[in-house]
């Protein structure tokens, strides 16, 4: 790492940043992993059967700030992996532009796979 220009300067204009929230949360119970680890075997079915339909990734509605939010597949995938081995999420940027009708919700991923499934084991009989 290069130098910090600023270091021992009382006049830092990175003082009145906060510090980064780097406190570890409670520890994920065993329940918590187990279905962290259901969804993102989920989340690879749901792009195998999607992806080459032009489905770009899924859409969340936050509760937060009450807007949709487009993450890409791999966006999503390495979000669910960063939570399941730091216990949270860092923040990420936003799609840039996404088009509404590219993205999809989780439950509608597990429908088209539950048809997918269906329709596969009532061919098999």
């Amino acid at each position: 790492m290069p130098p910090d220009p600023f270091a021992g300067d009382p006049d830092d204009p990175a003082r009145a940043l906060d510090e980064p929230d780097d406190e570890a949360g409670p520890p994920m119970s065993h329940e918590e992993r187990e279905e962290l680890l259901a969804d993102l075997t989920d989340l690879a079915v749901y792009q195998a059967l999607l992806q080459s339909r032009g489905v770009r990734g899924i859409v969340v509605d936050c509760g937060e700030c009450e807007e949709p939010h487009y993450h890409d597949w791999a966006l999503l995938a390495a979000s669910l992996e960063q939570l399941l081995n730091d216990g949270k999420m860092r923040p990420h940027e936003p799609a840039f532009d996404p088009d509404p009708s590219a993205y999809v919700s989780w439950e509608y991923c597990r429908g088209y796979a539950d048809g997918v499934t269906a329709s596969e084991n009532e061919n098999a009989l």
